[in-house]
């Protein structure tokens, strides 16, 4: 695989196939700035706000669920600067994993390659289980497995066509989600402000009921920050979209700013607005899970609001997120795998492409995987799919963790080597304290999902086992490459800056 620099002025490019010559088809950079920010939407808008935002306000009371958003929104905004740094200078597929090799060491970037290859191919049988249950609330009687098939099917399609299926597919299915989350804010407010008077009289008094604004103290906020982070996870994936955007030295800065502000107003807005509204003793907001649409805190305050076909309504609405993240899942794993193939770290088929950019051989055992996985939750014994489902929560946050540390030593190695910060098409505003700030929360968060199992006399090792068995395979993959391979961790002095040497 070889380095140029991008005749647009896009910063560093990547050929994808140079072994077959000029004619051979390459990745299209047919991603629009309107694909890449609803991309990035849409990376971070799904069921968990949708449905287990109620959860997290009755488990920490609505000033701790809003602290812990915005605690983990701020590390979010830091590592999306440090990812929208790398991505504009060497806007490939690859992204983190191809970063990670070239900043830290070979073995580490292949061990984040494969464990997030793995991840999204584990999501989209998560997602293809969701909408199941989500389509049980029209057709109760439908065999739930039918479903699941139909939008695989719709997934695969939209991906083999072309990367600009892929783009407007998720474009206007984020574009839902955006107009949804902005509409429950605007009624919600009319309702806090008595200009809309609901069902259910609107008082600020929820928020000093009992134990509010904060309930449960610190341990309840970091479950909540718990959940916060996995709510996020997704935004990375315009990482590995910059390697088929049009202008990706303009629209991955844009889409990266833009960040900041879709926290503040689809997370801290809304839950702002459901604590207001609903008190964080109601027993609906317990219920969780994409089977009890009907008490999600969406529905409730479209329901109070006057409004009927709240809950189909938000079922239709949850449908696209469960969609969307599959569809995405399907697309971040391929490319993925695609270039681990073109840096010969996967098999070499991989790395072929359709006349129209696709990465068809990737796409088909991606699509595999993912209809593999999702057989184990048909089981009666759902133990395999829960430890997949496990293992595949802990990979997005070491993916995160990968992107802190590779952007760190990105811009060590930048500095040492006497280069003009200038040339940079975009720099984050907050090195060093951004990355390392976003890479200690993260290991806190990571290392803390399960952390009540370790409060009871009596622990229990299978679920532990579970929660954290992702993190020894990530050590394993790395320190066996390194093993094997006889790599170590880059030096600064011996980095390589495709396109400024």
């Amino acid at each position: 695989m070889t380095a140029s620099q991008d005749s647009r002025g896009a910063g560093v490019g990547v050929d994808s196939d140079t072994a077959s010559g000029a004619a051979a088809p390459r990745l299209q950079r047919k991603l629009r700035a309107r694909h890449l920010s609803m991309i990035a939407i849409g990376g971070s808008i799904g069921t968990g706000l949708f449905v287990a935002s109620g959860a997290t306000i009755a488990q920490a009371g609505p000033g701790g669920a809003l602290a812990a958003y915005l605690l983990i929104g701020a590390m979010v905004y830091f590592l999306m600067t440090s990812l929208g740094e790398l991505a504009a200078y060497m806007p490939v597929a690859g992204s983190f994993s191809t970063y990670g090799s070239m900043y830290v060491d070979e073995g580490f970037g292949f061990a984040l390659g494969w464990n997030y290859w793995y991840n999204w191919a584990v999501t989209i049988a998560v997602e293809l289980a969701a909408a199941q249950l989500v389509m049980q609330y029209w057709f109760p009687d439908t065999p739930g497995v039918l479903w699941s098939g139909l939008f695989l099917a719709l997934m695969f399609g939209l991906n083999a066509i072309s990367v600009r299926g892929f783009g407007e597919a998720e474009y206007w299915c984020s574009l839902v989600k955006v107009v949804t989350v902005i509409a429950f804010i605007a009624i919600g407010t009319l309702m806090i402000f008595g200009i809309l008077r609901g069902d259910v009289p609107a008082s600020l008094a929820n928020l000093t009921l009992g134990d509010a604004p904060f309930v449960g103290g610190l341990p309840a906020m970091i479950g909540v920050a718990m959940i916060a982070g996995f709510s996020f996870q997704g935004t990375e994936l315009i990482g590995v979209a910059a390697g088929e955007s049009a202008d990706p030295a303009r629209n991955i800065p844009r889409a990266v700013r833009q960040v900041f502000w879709r926290i503040l107003l689809f997370y801290v807005l809304a839950i702002a607005v459901i604590g207001v509204l609903i008190p964080y003793t109601d027993p609906s907001l317990l219920k969780s899970d994409v089977q009890t649409i009907g008490v999600s805190p969406f529905t409730l305050v479209f329901r109070n609001a006057g409004l009927a076909f709240a809950a189909g309504l938000m079922n239709a609405v949850i449908l696209t997120a469960v969609l969307s993240a599959g569809n995405s899942g399907m697309y971040a794993s391929t490319r993925m795998l695609y270039n681990l193939a073109t840096e010969g770290r996967a098999p070499r088929v991989f790395a072929r492409l359709t006349r129209n950019g696709v990465p068809m051989p990737a796409l088909l055992a991606t699509t595999a995987v993912g209809a593999l996985c999702f057989l184990t939750s048909l089981f009666e014994s759902k133990a395999v799919y829960l430890w997949l489902l496990s293992l595949s929560g802990m990979t997005g946050f070491i993916a995160w963790l990968g992107i802190a540390i590779s952007h760190y030593r990105f811009r060590k190695g930048w500095m040492r080597r006497g280069l003009d910060l200038s040339r940079l098409p975009y720099r984050s505003p907050f090195f060093p304290y951004g990355p390392i700030f976003a890479f200690v929360l993260c290991l806190v968060i990571a290392l803390g999902q399960n952390y009540q199992a370790f409060l009871s006399g009596n622990i229990d090792w299978w679920s532990v086992a579970a929660t954290y068995i992702g993190i020894p395979i990530f050590l394993a993959i790395w320190l066996g490459y390194r093993w094997t391979r006889k790599t170590r961790f880059i030096r600064y002095e011996d980095m390589r800056f495709p396109g400024m040497e």
